[in-house]
């Protein structure tokens, strides 16, 4: 299976791209795991709210395959600690599925479309953090997840 994490926008912060490449790269151990970015939409000046997220919602819809897990990264999914994440992650792989996509929407959120099409919303939390931020912290909790099912000692319990 492969694990792909769709995110709108670039981070321009090098600092913080720097530790998502490192949790990237120890992801390599476990999974096949991709982050796509769709570019920042351009004029975005000149749409309202709605229109940019129908936009950015016709750009994700591109990048999904009918056979393809989509879960939304949203601040109204489903709560998880880091074990019961895990769980999930192992669940999903016990499928036999070919991809599971992730995807962190705009500055907005995501479109009616996106909503309709998507499997399953997961919060990563009920505060609001930065786009750019919630990449660092989902793949870092990707990575524990790994970790846990290995029964390695990066999480602490």
């Amino acid at each position: 299976m492969t694990i792909k994490l769709l995110c709108v926008g670039k981070t321009d912060n090098k600092q913080l791209q720097t530790l998502i490449d490192q949790y990237i790269e120890r992801l390599k151990h476990y999974c096949k795991f991709k982050v796509e970015i769709i570019p920042d939409l351009k004029k975005s000046k000149n749409l309202d709210e709605n229109q940019q997220k129908v936009k950015e919602g016709e750009l994700i819809l591109k990048k999904i395959t009918p056979a393809d897990i989509l879960v939304l990264l949203d601040e109204n999914g489903k709560n998880f600690d880091s074990e019961g994440f895990s769980e999930w992650i192992q669940k999903k792989l016990n499928t036999g599925m070919k991809q599971l996509i992730f995807v962190i929407g705009g500055p907005y959120g995501f479109s009616e479309e996106v909503y309709k099409r998507a499997n399953q919303k997961i919060a990563l939390s009920k505060m609001t953090f930065s786009h750019q931020m919630v990449r660092l912290f989902f793949v870092e909790q990707l990575y524990r997840g790994f970790t846990i099912l290995k029964n390695e000692p990066y999480h602490h319990k």
